[in-house]
């Protein structure tokens, strides 16, 4: 197999309703939103993009990041609460949301691609720490330039999140695989992703750069395993009250873990577990 052979996966997203869309993310690990993002927002973030410092990662001086930019202000700053991600996700989760991380990162002319990893580290990494330990988290890509076969799509295994085996270990690294996904898009569309299914993206192979900015949020219950560095209170304190309500303490953990085998007044229904919640859940 080459890098040129895939599936590519181009269908009109904007036709989903929220069943269709849930049962998307749910069961394939992915699902692109399209236009979230205006004309007029994509041209105020790629001027503040455009002012980043950036480095190069360890693989290759052609893809380049900021990592941590969630105090960096104006539209970048404000994109953590964009009003439409906020509201889909609090009807996934069914709970509040808790922004863990927000990076920025740019594949220039030249990238190789991302391999195919896991975002989710259940015992913690060198790469992530333990903010990729919570056991729920959606990571929220926002691409302000077009998805293309040339220029850095985004690729995905579907389901492989689903795997129980060893090969859907969640430090393993492929290059490749055979039942690759290529995902495109158009500028101001975005990628839902559940962090424990296998993506990356492909080379960019064209004559211009593609930036993304990643927001990753977890609902209110799921903390991480360990203790993780806090935000600073100080400039959390600075931050509009729509991104400071996402913004709670990242260690965080609203579940009651005592909960004995026979609690009082248990529920005796909950449809976000319903076999036929796909078909139910409509907007």
């Amino acid at each position: 197999m080459t890098t040129e052979e895939y599936i590519l996966d181009d269908r009109d997203w904007s036709k989903l309703g929220f069943g269709e869309q849930l049962r998307q993310l749910e069961l394939e690990g992915y699902l692109v939103i399209p236009d979230l993002l205006s004309a007029g927002q994509l041209a105020r973030l790629k001027a503040e993009t455009a002012r980043l410092e950036t480095r190069a990662v360890d693989y290759s001086p052609r893809q380049r990041g900021c990592p941590a930019v969630q105090f960096c202000g104006g539209a970048i700053t404000e994109l953590i609460a964009h009003p439409r991600t906020a509201e889909f996700l609090r009807k996934v989760f069914g709970d509040d949301l808790v922004l863990m991380s927000y990076d920025y990162a740019r594949s220039e002319p030249g990238h190789p691609g991302v391999s195919f990893h896991t975002d989710g580290q259940p015992y913690g990494s060198a790469i992530f720490g333990a903010k990729h330990t919570c056991p729920v988290m959606i990571r929220v890509l926002y691409y302000l330039d077009d998805l293309t076969p040339e220029v850095s799509p985004f690729r995905v295994i579907p389901r492989s999140h689903l795997s129980l085996h060893a090969e859907g270990n969640p430090y393993n690294r492929y290059d490749r695989h055979p039942e690759q996904v290529m995902v495109t898009a158009r500028a101001g569309s975005a990628v839902f992703l559940n962090y424990k299914v296998f993506h990356g993206n492909f080379p960019n192979r064209g004559d211009r750069a593609r930036e993304m900015l990643a927001a990753a949020f977890r609902p209110a219950w799921a903390g991480p395993l360990a203790e993780v560095e806090d935000w600073d209170w100080d400039e959390v304190a600075k931050l509009p009250p729509a991104v400071r309500e996402l913004m709670g303490g990242r260690n965080q953990r609203q579940v009651d873990i005592d909960v004995g085998n026979k609690p009082a007044n248990m529920r005796l229904e909950a449809p976000a577990l319903n076999p036929s919640r796909w078909g139910e859940m409509q907007d």
